[in-house]
């Protein structure tokens, strides 16, 4: 089966992650996935994901979405090294990592062009199924 795959070059600005949780959001409506509570998680997850690596990454910030039968997956990749740790929250943050936990299934840390990718596989989206020609659609109630 195939997958289905979106890659955005996001810009280093204020906007960048609001742009990203915009077009993932479309990409993935676009897709089947259609559940609203699911969407919105969906977007915290790369606005998490985005505002990281626009913040402490560095370089050009790329990102990646993929849907494989139900599975879909978000990664971002910057041009730092520096690996995300979880940190106790202030007025500045902190809370990132916490938040990509509690709305995935778990996510991960590549090297990826002297920088790392960080790719999270998001909570199965509620009513999807992914048909043969590799498209998700809502289940039939």
């Amino acid at each position: 089966m195939s997958a289905l795959t979106a890659y955005l070059d996001v810009p280093l600005s204020r906007e960048a992650p609001a742009t990203a949780r915009r077009a993932v959001t479309a990409v993935l409506a676009g897709w089947g996935f259609r559940d609203e509570d699911w969407l919105d998680s969906a977007a915290v997850v790369v606005s998490e994901l985005v505002t990281n690596a626009v913040r402490h990454g560095g370089g050009c910030v790329a990102l990646h979405v993929e849907a494989h039968d139900e599975r879909v997956t978000v990664s971002v990749a910057d041009g730092s090294s520096v690996v995300p740790r979880r940190r106790d929250p202030d007025g500045v943050g902190g809370r990132g990592i916490a938040l990509i936990e509690a709305l995935s299934t778990g996510w991960t840390v590549q090297n990826h062009e002297g920088g790392k990718r960080v790719r999270v596989v998001l909570s199965p989206c509620p009513g999807v199924r992914t048909g043969e020609s590799g498209s998700a659609r809502g289940s039939a109630s």
